[in-house]
């Protein structure tokens, strides 16, 4: 069975952005257990279900298969050692917004610090993976990217980093257009309704997936100056 690692953000335990992108997903990626969906979207669990695989989370360095040679504790060692010399990044507030065909949410104002962090995430966890197989490499569906997305996944095994990176927790999985504007309004609705608070990372998360399972958190790593 192949395995594969993600190193992600997840809100802090216990918040209200946990909360609701749970519930909305219909999944807790911690426990794998399954989460009601919010009063009046039980409809969501047919818009969901890519997204539930991957759970609740913003990908900061995506899923990779382990190097030869390369071990589950190095892969470990290595985000741990990124967080702990890390400083905490204020993000501010989030909002429902399109990407395409799918909603998600994203930072009203993304800080410089957030794509930077991206970054040093991409880099740092890159000499752990393991290249990207025919397959990995279609499903990235480069016959719809430019030269440099194109080049992006050739070195860097996945084309929305760097530059091309945009922080992001999906909510849904891609929709008809006639069902856009209907989904927006009672999403952007539920998250008001939640109160979430300002985003602020001060902590990273791995996780781990076997096969076509759900991911599941392996570690979650405080950065330094969060730890207490």
């Amino acid at each position: 069975m192949s395995r594969r690692y993600a190193l992600y953000w997840l809100p802090a335990p216990g918040s209200r952005l946990e909360a609701f992108g749970r519930a909305v997903l219909g999944t807790d990626n911690v426990s794998g257990l399954p989460v009601a969906h919010p009063e009046g979207l039980g409809d969501l669990a047919a818009v969901t279900a890519g997204a539930r695989v991957y759970g609740f989370h913003a990908t900061l360095k995506a899923p990779l298969r382990l190097a030869p040679g390369a071990a589950e504790a190095d892969l470990v060692a290595a985000a741990r050692d990124l967080a702990a010399a890390h400083p905490p990044v204020a993000v501010g507030p989030l909002r429902v917004a399109a990407l395409g065909p799918f909603l998600a949410l994203v930072p009203e104002a993304p800080p410089p610090e957030l794509g930077l962090l991206a970054a040093e995430c991409v880099a740092a966890l890159d000499p752990f993976r393991a290249p990207l197989t025919e397959a990995e490499r279609a499903k990235r569906r480069p016959e719809r990217l430019d030269a440099r997305g194109r080049a992006l996944l050739a070195r860097w095994g996945y084309p929305y980093v760097f530059e091309a990176f945009r922080f992001h927790m999906t909510l849904t999985d891609a929709l008809p257009e006639a069902d856009r504007d209907s989904w927006h309004r009672r999403l952007s609705e539920a998250y008001g309704a939640a109160g979430p608070e300002p985003l602020r990372i001060d902590a990273v998360s791995l996780l781990i997936q076997d096969g076509s399972e759900p991911f599941r958190l392996l570690a979650r790593l405080p950065f330094g100056e969060a730890r207490g």
